[in-house]
């Protein structure tokens, strides 16, 4: 199966030439990303990879780009935080649609990582909720590779915190 999927990464100042880091991140097995580097520092690859599960599409994709880049520092994996409108879309309705079904199954509807005028919620949460009430269709892939994505990044920001301490 192919999955598509974006790791987002700080960069040092050691691998800011994007036509070196081009090159390493291609002989290193990340031909099937397309590259952003349009941010001086950062470096976003959105993926297409033919893998089993989305789990090992996600962690041969960061074991590629670490092999790459050692000294680059993952920032996050997409998709994991959303929008009420990115969720609307993934699942072809539109966003006042999807604000109305969260505001009337408040109780129910998984609650939001932050709440405030933009407010954000892990996408595999809310698509579990989705998939549980049954009338949704959206790509199973989706909701694979954002519970690999937020895994990802609760295990990224736990070494964080324990390397604080």
């Amino acid at each position: 199966m192919e999955y598509t999927f974006t790791l987002k990464y700080q960069l040092s100042a050691q691998d800011i030439d994007p036509d070196i880091l081009l090159e390493r991140l291609g002989a290193a097995g990340c031909d099937d990303a397309l590259a952003g580097i349009g941010l001086p520092g950062r470096l976003a690859l959105e993926f297409s990879r033919e893998a089993q599960s989305a789990e090992e599409a996600i962690k041969s994709a960061l074991s590629d780009v670490e092999t790459a880049v050692p000294s680059a520092r993952l920032i996050e994996a997409a998709p994991d935080l959303v929008g009420l409108t990115d969720v609307a879309d993934l699942v072809g309705m539109s966003r006042q649609a999807m604000r109305k079904l969260m505001l009337t199954h408040s109780v129910t509807f998984p609650g939001p990582v932050h709440e405030g005028s933009s407010s954000i919620w892990h996408l595999a949460d809310v698509l579990d909720w989705l998939k549980a009430r049954g009338s949704y269709t959206f790509d199973e892939r989706v909701l694979e590779i954002a519970h690999v994505a937020f895994s990802v990044n609760i295990t990224k920001e736990l070494g964080r915190l324990a390397s604080r301490q």
